[in-house]
């Protein structure tokens, strides 16, 4: 008489459904393991921005949002921020360096304004002014303005004009590193008379204000400046009959407001 087995050999079909059970654990268990933080930005407009952040340093953060998009903010621009568990994801490093650079590119200055003029022993008249330069916007980890280009300034008193083209070096330095910030600059370099009936000579400039930064490589400014002229104008005498002529230095100045574009 046989007697049954106690042992049960299970099949293949048996084995294989176990096998991909265990791996079904494994890989929710490994997914548990690898979790990382996603952050919540709190923006100082009060704006909220739900990611992951994939890159960031003292400049800049860059999130990537559930869609799989990317968006840059300067630090400036940043609250606060709050950080969860959710699961990882790989991050390329050649493409955050890449976004990181477009911020570090030269910016133009587009400075235009105008106000008032004095000339010592004269009544008081119009100005004119205006500034196209060329260099960084970010200094270090900052949003300090550094570079240099050519101008217009403008004094128009009773009939007479003086117009000069200033070639000078600027800094515009944001005395906090927030949106909203005042602002302090200054000019020096040498103008270059537009007539023949004057010389122009040093060239600076005082500025202060305010400046709004819009985004990583966007701001705009409002001002209040003072630029100061030297010239030697050409002044003809007669005496007795003889016209002597001779060149006389004059101290321009000029002040008024002015809107400021970084781009």
């Amino acid at each position: 008489m046989c007697k049954k087995s106690s042992n049960f050999a299970p099949d293949k079909k048996s084995a294989h459904l176990m096998n991909t059970k265990k791996f079904i654990l494994f890989a929710i268990f490994s997914a548990c393991c690898l979790c990382v933080h996603a952050e919540t930005l709190i923006l100082r407009t009060g704006a909220r921005v739900v990611g992951t952040i994939v890159f960031q340093n003292e400049e800049v953060v860059i999130i990537r949002d559930e869609s799989g998009a990317r968006f840059q903010y300067p630090r400036t621009d940043i609250q606060e921020v709050l950080t969860e568990n959710v699961a990882a994801e790989e991050v390329k490093v050649e493409d955050t360096e890449d976004e990181i650079k477009t911020s570090k590119k030269a910016s133009i200055l587009i400075e235009l304004g105008g106000g008032g003029a004095y000339i010592p022993n004269t009544p008081m008249g119009g100005a004119a002014s205006a500034n196209l330069l060329v260099g960084s916007h970010h200094l270090g980890n900052r949003h300090i303005f550094v570079g240099g280009g050519i101008g217009y300034n403008g004094l128009f008193i009773k009939n007479q004009m003086y117009h000069f083209l200033p070639i000078q070096v600027a800094l515009r330095l944001p005395l906090l590193e927030q949106k909203h910030a005042p602002l302090f600059g200054m000019s020096l370099g040498y103008g270059v008379a537009l007539a023949k009936t004057y010389v122009g000579g040093l060239y600076a400039g005082l500025d202060f204000g305010y400046r709004c930064q819009v985004n990583r490589k966007t701001a705009v400014g409002l001002v209040l400046y003072t630029q100061f002229q030297q010239a030697k104008v050409t002044t003809v005498e007669t005496i007795e009959g003889i016209e002597y002529e001779n060149k006389v230095g004059r101290n321009l100045l000029s002040f008024g407001a002015k809107f400021a574009l970084y781009f």
